[in-house]
């Protein structure tokens, strides 16, 4: 088990969620004498071009950025979960439409289609977490429907279909329970994702708008200083790093105890 990894990331949850309460001192206050001053016992990470305190926007923006990350993940995994499920159960016409859905979406790089999204709307936490969530869920959605079809070819489903058992019955009782460990695996790759993409996303200055910040725009905001102050795209490039690194171990290690399940049933 990935020990290590999971204290990361809930020591990294709770470092921006709960460090606020110990670290005092303002995200966005601005200090005139403290430009680009390296890090210190007053300014542990330093501070940026106008004066503000590295560690204090860390902990502001890791909020926003983890919000983004869980918040879309969840909405994109639910509906692969939901379109992956319907399209291996009832096959048919719903899978011939899923199948040209997710071609449609598959056919344009989902960078670019982000970009393409982000640049008609006003990008905010809210926003992006719809505007992620849109372009991330084929995956889970194509893993969902190639288990489901598996599902579906059991004789015991074949014969609830034969006893009229109500559909989503079927559904939540006998497939959910399979379909949990790729839900899982799937929602941790996407966490990771998620942040990278609105960290992207921020880097070009179409994500996260001022005030509001997140890691990838306090990291957008070093690129022009950083021959002179490296601490102000170094740290939060780290947490992002480390979240990233953190989710990918754990994703492993569920899809190791998955692939080990499989192999004894």
């Amino acid at each position: 088990m990935p020990k290590f990894s999971i204290f990361i990331l809930v020591s990294i949850f709770l470092f921006s969620f709960l460090g606020s309460a110990f670290y005092t001192i303002d995200a966005y206050t601005l200090e005139s004498g403290a430009i680009l001053l390296p890090p210190s016992f007053e300014h542990l990470l330093g501070t940026d071009r106008l004066g503000r305190d590295i560690l204090a926007r860390l902990i502001e923006g890791g909020k926003v950025s983890l919000i983004i990350g869980v918040g879309s993940a969840f909405i994109a995994s639910v509906i692969g979960l939901l379109l992956g499920s319907m399209a291996g159960y009832f096959r048919g016409s719903i899978d011939k439409a899923f199948i040209v859905t997710v071609d449609l979406f598959l056919t344009f790089p989902t960078f670019f289609l982000l970009l393409a999204l982000v640049s008609y709307v006003n990008a905010s936490a809210w926003v992006l977490i719809v505007i992620i969530s849109i372009t991330g869920w084929m995956t889970t959605a194509r893993l969902i429907r190639s288990e489901s079809f598996k599902i579906t070819s059991q004789p015991y489903i074949k014969i609830l279909n034969i006893a009229n058992v109500s559909k989503l019955k079927i559904l939540f009782k006998y497939y959910a329970p399979i379909l949990a460990p790729i839900y899982f695996v799937s929602f941790t790759f996407g966490v990771g994702g998620a942040i990278l993409a609105e960290s992207g996303l921020s880097f070009l200055g179409l994500g996260i708008v001022a005030p509001q910040m997140s890691w990838g725009t306090i990291l957008s905001g070093g690129k022009e200083v950083i021959e002179i102050a490296w601490w102000v795209s170094f740290f939060p490039g780290f947490m992002i790093f480390l979240v990233t690194f953190s989710l990918i171990n754990i994703s492993n290690y569920l899809q190791q105890l998955t692939n080990q399940k499989q192999i004894q049933n």
